[in-house]
């Protein structure tokens, strides 16, 4: 089978690079390779009563299929510079913006109408967070939540499906370099392609290396961050959230001089487990539907470590505390703020008479056997620094839940168009690098397609 261009991945770079490219230049053949389910099939077995835990399946409903690991988070698309990536630093940062803000017009086209676009700027909440040693960053975000993301995602396909073949529970296992193009190869399948458009994710991204090594692909260390996921009731944040949904808040600890920052804030929001390459860490996301609506609201509390030599595997450091968790818990642990300041391992008692009722089944246990000092007391003195701006959040009974990891791809050599070093063979979205966030990726995706049409057009 051949095609004009082969995009693998089917998460937010792959769905608009395939959008954009059925627009501008619907006379070309695309493919669309992803590991995981369909849409439709993608169903995470977790019940939190006959299956409270992640059972291993061979694909991860929460991590692959058509809308990647981005179909199950909390559809917030952060329409920013300051973080998610820096797609800025290749293409500029105007352009950058421009294509956010069109990927953000294609979401209210088809399902997003109605939602929220909240905005950091010029808010009271700059000055409250500066008074206290925390840095309020700018952006604007559209919450979609769980709900209607999936809708958008659904009226997606339903548009797509008929301009490019879909190929799904098809994993990709090498890409090779061919006469006139690339060779993609599905176990005994193989099919060629003209152009090729890799956009595998987060989950990707020990197979991405994989493929840079054979292909020879300079590439580059990246970092990984490591934390915990925090939950307490929705009204100590209310005041932030309801303003802003989402308020990404960066402190820089007294004592190491490290960044500790929040990260994907879910009001009225559930903690979730995901499996990424058989290791379960802790999520989080909210609805947009106020009937699904628990009384938390959780966030993500990271850390972010680089390594250079003689050490530069991020990702496998992150695993390794990972692996110690899912050791000692069975999965992912669960520990009062109360009790880790103490010294004292969290049991179900001390959690059951809590003043938040958890919304993840998980071990409770003490996260001080799994997490490095440097990074714990970190992460105390952040949960210090923001009860100063909405106090209550060093409760004792605020729940911790760990570990969170976010693993990025090594970064990839890349130029202003997205290119590898070799012609026709895009990187894009999360498993590049290069970003890190759902605009960015969704951005990254829109803005190849467009220098692929415009080429043959131009050859036209």
């Amino acid at each position: 089978m051949k095609y004009d261009v082969i995009i693998v991945g089917a998460g937010p770079g792959g769905i608009f690079s395939a959008y954009e490219l059925t627009k501008r230049s619907p006379e070309l053949k695309v493919g669309v390779f992803e590991a995981g389910h369909a849409l439709e099939k993608r169903h995470c077995p977790i019940d939190g009563e006959k299956v409270k835990s992640c059972i291993g399946c061979k694909s991860c409903s929460i991590m692959s299929g058509f809308g990647g690991a981005g179909a199950f988070s909390d559809g917030k698309y952060n329409i920013t510079n300051d973080f998610g990536g820096t797609l800025f630093e290749y293409i500029g940062k105007k352009e950058a913006i421009e294509l956010m803000k069109y990927v953000d017009g294609i979401n209210m086209e088809y399902g997003g109408e109605g939602t929220k676009m909240y905005s950091t700027a010029g808010t009271h909440f700059k000055k409250l967070c500066l008074q206290n040693k925390l840095n309020l960053l700018d952006a604007s975000v559209r919450h979609l939540g769980t709900d209607i993301n999936f809708v958008v995602l659904e009226n997606l396909y339903k548009k797509l499906k008929s301009k490019a073949d879909f190929y799904f529970d098809t994993p990709v296992e090498r890409i090779e370099l061919a006469e006139g193009g690339y060779r993609v190869i599905c176990g005994e399948e193989t099919y060629d392609c003209e152009r090729c458009i890799v956009s595998v994710g987060r989950s990707g991204s020990k197979w991405m290396e994989r493929v840079c090594r054979e292909l020879q692909i300079p590439t580059k260390s990246n970092r990984v961050d490591i934390g915990v996921r925090v939950e307490l009731p929705a009204v100590i944040f209310s005041h932030l959230t309801d303003e802003l949904y989402e308020s990404k808040i960066v402190y820089r600890t007294e004592k190491f001089e490290d960044n500790v920052r929040t990260f994907c804030m879910n009001p009225y929001g559930i903690v979730v487990n995901e499996n990424t390459n058989g290791i379960v860490t802790v999520n989080g996301h909210s609805y947009e539907d106020t009937e699904k609506r628990t009384e938390n609201t959780n966030f993500a509390l990271l850390v972010a470590k680089h390594f250079s030599e003689p050490f530069k595997d991020s990702n496998g450091y992150g695993e390794s505390i990972a692996r110690l968790s899912n050791m000692l818990g069975g999965g992912v642990i669960v520990q009062r703020f109360g009790d880790l300041v103490r010294g004292r391992r969290s049991n179900s008692k001390r959690i059951e008479e809590g003043l938040v009722q958890p919304t993840l089944a998980a071990t409770p246990g003490d996260l001080s056997l799994v997490l490095p000092k440097r990074i714990l007391d970190g992460i105390i003195e952040m949960i210090y620094a923001l009860d100063k701006i909405a106090p209550g959040t060093a409760n004792d009974d605020t729940l911790l839940y760990g570990v969170e990891v976010k693993f990025y791809n090594m970064e990839v050599e890349i130029d202003g168009n997205l290119e590898s070093c070799h012609r026709g063979l895009y990187i894009i979205g999360d498993g590049s690098g290069v970003t890190h966030s759902l605009s960015h990726a969704s951005a990254s995706g829109v803005y190849v397609a467009r220098q692929i049409a415009g080429a043959k057009k131009h050859l036209v």
